[in-house]
């Protein structure tokens, strides 16, 4: 694609992810002339989705939450039809001393069930009428889930769910950032469950949970979908070297300094939306606001290894009909989990086969990353033989790596949003929209896009 034309945009998005694209496509639709800069060849951040003899591999996540803003979204890129949604009584396993053992997956059953000791199941019965004293600040996720529920509900349950959406340490990560929510009740309410209780809309406006979904063609569907979109709105291959405040007609604006097919490139914006990972905004605030660079600095972010498997169906003697299983790391297994791709949606394989994808590293073993693919694949492989019964080498493997997946919401995370959002308060034009800010899952990136093209949009008309 050839560079940008030089001349005034009134608004320029840098970063290609779910956030920046749900932005850019918000702010089309309303109306805003926008581009769109990214550094790589592609758009849609760490979401891949790769077909090739007859699999359907995802390199990144493997489904999503339909949530209401994704719904919006898919109906407005008219690709409904191309939208898949998995069974919601697929059974979840987590690996408990060796053996897999189903989740269960309602209150009920989790009461009932001997999946936890008798002395959980109380405490969880008992959460209501119990008071325990909360720490003046922050709380780690582990510490409030020992003081509320226990060590065994740490261990079996929260950690690993951390690990799969967080790719975290319960140890380190914030409660009040990673799930405010539950923050939010025991403070208002003194009790978890009190709270739930309590925040349940009338029985006539209750809806189940979100759906899990994909599309026929993977996840990478919604993302090219929103490229394709934006059409000559969106630039790939344009790495953004400098953001610099400017004056022009006696207004503010910004010049953005790219670099794109050998070619160094300059666009003038009225309002700029980072949507970039924490460490890339920080490099281009520098300029801007030295210490809100620092302080976007500060967030780690987790390492993890993506390994798909194929195997013919003959070779797994355990049933992987379900979403898959979970390790907690009292298991000792450096898989954090595995997805079961052939039983959750249509067409991951070609009948006859088996096709699986596990997650290996994360805050809690960051070093396995650095491990030749050939290495990686060997170590996952071996432990999902181990659970799964699996006989033989898979007929065929791949392997990605992704040094800096995910944003850990780490202790004092929420005063780092806090900064965030003070500098777009403080500093017309500037504006944010990633994973960072309000969580990783695909649904809130695209509820972060739309909640920024908003805000620009009203600081554009308000500055006429």
């Amino acid at each position: 694609m050839p560079p940008p034309a030089p001349g005034p945009a009134k608004a320029v998005v840098i970063g290609g992810g779910i956030s920046g694209l749900a932005c850019a496509c918000r702010l089309h639709q309303l109306g805003v002339p926008v581009t769109l800069l990214e550094a790589s060849h592609h758009a849609g951040g760490l979401v891949g989705s790769v077909e090739k003899d007859g699999l359907l591999l995802e390199s990144g996540p493997q489904s999503f939450q339909g949530t209401a803003s994704i719904f919006d979204l898919v109906r407005q890129l008219k690709i409904e039809s191309e939208l898949l949604t998995a069974d919601d009584q697929a059974p979840r396993y987590i690996l408990l001393r060796g053996k897999l053992h189903k989740v269960p997956m309602s209150p009920g059953s989790l009461l009932t069930s001997s999946f936890l000791g008798v002395g959980s199941r109380w405490r969880i019965v008992s959460e209501p009428f119990r008071r325990s004293r909360r720490p003046d600040g922050d709380e780690s996720i582990a510490d409030f889930v020992r003081r509320k529920f226990g060590h065994e509900i740490l261990e079996y349950l929260v950690a690993p769910f951390v690990s799969g959406v967080y790719a975290g340490d319960p140890e380190k990560l914030s409660l009040r950032a990673a799930f405010p929510t539950l923050d939010e009740w025991e403070r208002d309410h003194g009790s978890v469950l009190r709270g739930a209780m309590k925040s349940r809309p009338p029985k006539a406006e209750r809806t189940g949970p979100p759906p899990l979904c994909s599309f026929r063609h993977g996840v990478s569907t919604l993302t090219r979908a929103i490229a394709s979109h934006l059409g000559a709105a969106l630039h790939t291959g344009a790495h953004v070297t400098g953001l610099h405040h400017a004056a022009a007609a006696n207004r503010k604006h910004y010049e953005i300094h790219f670099e794109h097919g050998g070619h160094k490139e300059t666009l003038h914006a009225n309002a700029v939306i980072l949507a970039t990972p924490a460490y890339a905004a920080a490099h281009l605030l520098k300029s801007v606001s030295a210490a809100l660079a620092q302080t976007l600095s500060g967030i780690a972010y987790a390492p993890v290894a993506v390994v798909a498997a194929e195997y013919h169906a003959r070779q797994v003697g355990h049933s992987i009909a379900g979403f898959g299983f979970l390790a907690p790391r009292s298991e000792k297994l450096r898989t954090l989990g595995t997805v079961w791709n052939s039983s959750l949606f249509p067409g991951r394989a070609p009948d006859g086969r088996a096709l699986m994808t596990s997650f290996a590293g994360g805050a809690t073993d960051p070093q396995i990353v650095a491990q030749p693919e050939d290495e990686i694949a060997r170590i996952v492989h071996e432990e999902n033989a181990r659970v799964l019964q699996i006989t033989g080498p898979p007929v065929t493997s791949s392997v990605w790596r992704h040094p800096k997946a995910l944003p850990q919401y780490s202790l004092g995370h929420g005063h780092i949003v806090k900064a965030v959002r003070d500098a777009e308060r403080a500093i017309p034009g500037l504006f944010f929209a990633a994973n960072y800010l309000e969580g990783p899952s695909l649904g809130k990136c695209v509820d972060v896009g739309n909640q920024t093209a908003a805000a620009v949009h009203e600081y554009l008309h308000s500055a006429g």
